[in-house]
């Protein structure tokens, strides 16, 4: 899903082929191969100047050890049965009626093949073995019917419903993100996740690109295995430590061949249905 150098090779390979032709030569068997520089016109490829420079020009952002803010705090590891495991996955509290509702992407909670994973929790605040917010099991999960059938990358989204712990809600102890749903490609986002290796969430901010109109882009390095479901959030309100979640780590190749280099469904209407049934 997440295996470094891919989308390195993919640039190779399209930088070779928009500025080769190939022609066969009469009389002959094996073709000519002729170079040329890439025009401002849209070659076979769809690779223009102005895509290259775009795409020799791409901004990455600087990833760091995310500190235990009241943002960073909504995002939480996904583990099997208890946090005593190994964490595979991210998720993160959004705004719902019930005040019990998370998100993260649909390949984390529902396997095509089988169904539902069964025995998850959530661990908001997750740090080095510790569970400072507790452990919340996820009692229901909400997935499109196009993931549910044939793992459709453009709904890699779910949200769940946690089990209330000492009488609250999971958004009553730690409040929540707002959902924000056809809000346009080119967003600057914060990504906070936990990869599968380390025992403390990272962040990073960036802007999102547009990977295709139902795809997110967002570069930023050392996104590895388990930052799966890892929340896209724009509109930081300083008032309530919060902002509006715009996607989640998923979608084309499940997130992202490389860790360099992320993808989201995009939040459309599909993702404002799935919220609605979610909570409905």
């Amino acid at each position: 899903m997440r295996g470094t150098g891919a989308a390195a090779a993919a640039l190779v390979l399209a930088l070779a082929a928009a500025s080769c032709t190939t022609a066969a030569q009469p009389g002959s068997i094996a073709p000519t191969v002729t170079s040329a520089p890439p025009t401002d016109t849209a070659n076979g490829h769809g690779w223009t100047k102005k895509r290259f420079r775009g795409a020799a020009g791409r901004h990455t952002g600087v990833t760091r050890t995310a500190k235990p803010t009241v943002l960073n705090g909504l995002v939480g590891a996904v583990f099997t049965r208890n946090a005593g495991g190994d964490h595979f996955c991210t998720a993160s509290v959004v705004d719902s009626a019930g005040l019990n509702l998370i998100v993260t992407a649909a390949h984390c909670v529902w396997d095509p093949k089988i169904g539902r994973r069964s025995d998850l929790v959530f661990v908001p605040g997750y740090r080095n073995g510790d569970t400072p917010s507790g452990v919340w099991p996820l009692v229901s999960v909400t997935v499109d019917d196009g993931w549910k059938d044939h793992a459709d990358p453009d709904v890699d989204v779910a949200f769940a419903v946690v089990q209330a712990q000492n009488g609250q809600q999971v958004q009553q102890v730690l409040g929540a993100n707002k959902l924000g749903v056809n809000r346009g490609y080119q967003l600057p986002v914060r990504i906070t996740g936990y990869p599968g290796s380390s025992d403390v969430p990272i962040t990073c901010s960036n802007t999102t690109t547009e990977q295709s109109a139902t795809q997110l882009r967002i570069d930023c390095p050392d996104y590895t295995g388990g930052t799966s479901g890892s929340p896209w959030v724009t509109d930081f309100d300083p008032s309530t430590r919060t902002g509006t979640v715009v996607g989640v780590i998923g979608g084309y190749q499940e997130g992202g061949d490389s860790p360099n280099t992320s993808y989201s469904s995009y939040f459309g209407d599909r993702v404002q249905a799935l919220y609605d049934r979610a909570t409905g």
